[in-house]
């Protein structure tokens, strides 16, 4: 497996974490990551004040008495954010059981492509060495009978 198809879901949430949206984007998930960001931004046009992005922007500076209720403000848009990384993670953990539940059948197929090889049941023939069926009972090389013990 290469280290472009290998996600790992903790990386998905870190990611996640930095910007709603990025982790799915790391997943490869293009319609989810824009319907999180989407979401976040109905949420903060719906349930958060103007005024409250002042101090992010770098309007007001907050000070340390109003930072709690600035916080209080932007708490739907961290329950959305947190939301879209428990979903990334979540999703990176099925796709990686999915990747792995594939890994196992195509190695179950391999093998039982192996087994199945008529070259695997290919037996080598005691007098001259060479590779013969085992379905026959003789060396079709050498004649030799291949059901007779050799006396070498």
């Amino acid at each position: 497996m290469s280290a472009l198809t290998k996600h790992r879901p903790w990386l998905a949430a870190i990611l996640g974490l930095v910007l709603t949206g990025l982790g799915h984007l790391y997943l490869r998930r293009w319609r989810r990551a824009a319907l999180w960001v989407l979401l976040t931004f109905a949420v903060s046009a719906l349930f958060v004040p103007p005024e409250a992005f002042d101090p992010l922007t770098g309007g007001a500076a907050i000070p340390p008495s109003e930072f709690a209720a600035v916080l209080g403000e932007l708490v739907p848009i961290l329950v959305v954010s947190f939301a879209s990384v428990l979903d990334a993670f979540f999703l990176g953990l099925r796709q990686a059981a999915a990747r792995a539940e594939r890994s196992a059948v195509e190695d179950a197929e391999e093998s039982a492509a192996t087994v199945a090889d008529p070259d695997a049941d290919a037996v080598t023939c005691p007098e001259c060495g060479r590779e013969v069926d085992a379905d026959i009972d003789f060396c079709h090389w050498c004649t030799t009978r291949l059901d007779e013990p050799t006396d070498r």
